[in-house]
C-alpha cells in the first residue's frame, strides 16, 4: 500500500479526506503512482501532470524521504520505505513570489 500526502486545494477538488492509500504494482514510480491516483481520483487528471505530456505541472513538487523528487525521471523508482508504505509520496503545492 502506497500512502500518498496532497495538498490541501488538492484534497478538496477531489473529495479527499486526509491521505490517500493506494495499490501500486512494483515496480513503484512516480508514474505508477500518479497513474493511480488519477484513475482513483478522476477529479484530479491534468492538475498533478500536463495532459499531453504527462509533465509535472508548474508549481507542484514531489517529495519521498525527504528527498525532491520533482526532478527525477518519472519511471526511476520510489524509495523503498515509500514503496513498502512505510513513509509517505509527498505532492507540495511550489511557493513563487518576489
Amino acid at each position: 500500500m502506497i500512502r500518498v500526502i496532497l495538498p490541501a486545494h488538492l484534497r478538496n477538488l477531489a473529495r479527499i479526506q486526509g491521505e490517500v492509500a493506494l495499490d501500486v504494482a512494483p515496480p513503484v514510480t512516480q508514474r505508477a503512482i500518479l497513474d493511480a491516483l488519477e484513475a482513483r481520483y478522476p477529479p484530479l487528471r491534468g492538475t498533478l501532470r500536463e495532459y499531453g505530456t504527462q509533465e509535472r505541472r508548474p508549481f507542484l513538487r514531489f517529495f519521498a524521504c525527504k528527498q525532491d523528487l520533482s526532478l527525477e525521471s518519472p519511471d526511476s523508482q520510489v524509495p523503498e520505505p515509500v514503496a513498502t508504505g512505510e513513509e509517505p509520496f509527498r505532492i507540495v503545492g511550489a511557493m513563487a513570489g518576489g
